[in-house]
């Protein structure tokens, strides 16, 4: 059975850094792409960022680039998004999903942790 688990969330100020993991079981994930997502309240979830496992590839929507690293760690199973530079708008439950290479959706996602950036 496949999980992820999300951790890493906090408070923190404006400016200031986090890292979340994602740690990754219950299957073989060298042909999956691993993503990260957020939803503020009231909003609708949106993409940030997304790794190729195999290959290291990656992704970052507009409003994260420059400020925001994806990155793996193949022995542990594990992806995680470097936060730095946060802002206000940042505020969000974060989660990590994985979807096979070549499917547009999503097949599993974690159950989420929240950021929260104060100003």
């Amino acid at each position: 059975q496949v999980q992820l688990v999300e951790s890493g969330g906090g408070l923190v100020q404006a400016g200031g850094s986090l890292r979340l993991s994602c740690a990754a079981s219950g299957r073989t994930f060298s042909a999956y792409v691993m993503g990260w997502f957020r939803q503020a309240p009231g909003k609708e979830r949106e993409f940030v960022a997304s790794i190729v496992w195999s290959g290291g590839m990656t992704y970052y929507a507009d409003s994260v680039k420059g400020r925001f690293t994806i990155s793996r760690d193949n022995a542990k199973n594990t992806v995680y998004l470097q936060m730095n530079s946060l802002k206000p708008e940042d505020t969000a439950v974060y989660s990590c999903a994985a979807r096979k290479l070549m499917s547009n959706a999503y097949d599993y996602w974690g159950q989420g942790t929240q950021v929260t950036v104060s100003s």
